[in-house]
């Protein structure tokens, strides 16, 4: 009897739809790298045409103390507290759009939803990040 459920246990698994994997960096080129540069230094070939130059985001944790804050990172990406930066702020509001399934991950203890593409560029801006 128990591998008779092992085995239904085995074949619902193999039923489930595969959640596929959110490339951080194929996402920042697509997204953001037409702005802030392949690299992430606010030199990408659209730059120039902006009203306000694009961050350098490899010196996020430098300007943070030399901590990588995710959470506020997520929240510039998907625009949901930022705000016009002096009537000026040509960076799109990426949570406007799909950002692909939620995913969930973990603060203080709780389970927390995030959209899988949001957290992606994030781990990705993080490994970004240069040493002062």
């Amino acid at each position: 009897m128990r591998y008779i459920i092992l085995g239904l246990g085995l074949a619902l698994a193999a039923c489930a739809p595969e959640s596929k994997q959110i490339d951080g960096e194929a996402a920042f080129m697509a997204q953001c790298a037409g702005c802030h540069g392949k690299g992430g230094r606010g030199d990408g070939p659209m730059a120039a045409g902006l009203p306000k130059a694009p961050a350098d985001l490899t010196t996020i944790s430098a300007r943070n103390g030399g901590t990588f804050p995710q959470d506020r990172v997520m929240s510039q990406i998907d625009g949901f507290n930022r705000g016009q930066h002096g009537g000026v702020d040509p960076m799109p509001h990426f949570g406007d759009g799909d950002l692909g399934p939620v995913v969930m991950t973990e603060e203080d203890g709780n389970p927390v939803p995030v959209p899988a593409e949001l957290l992606a560029l994030s781990n990705y801006l993080a490994l970004l990040q240069r040493q002062p």
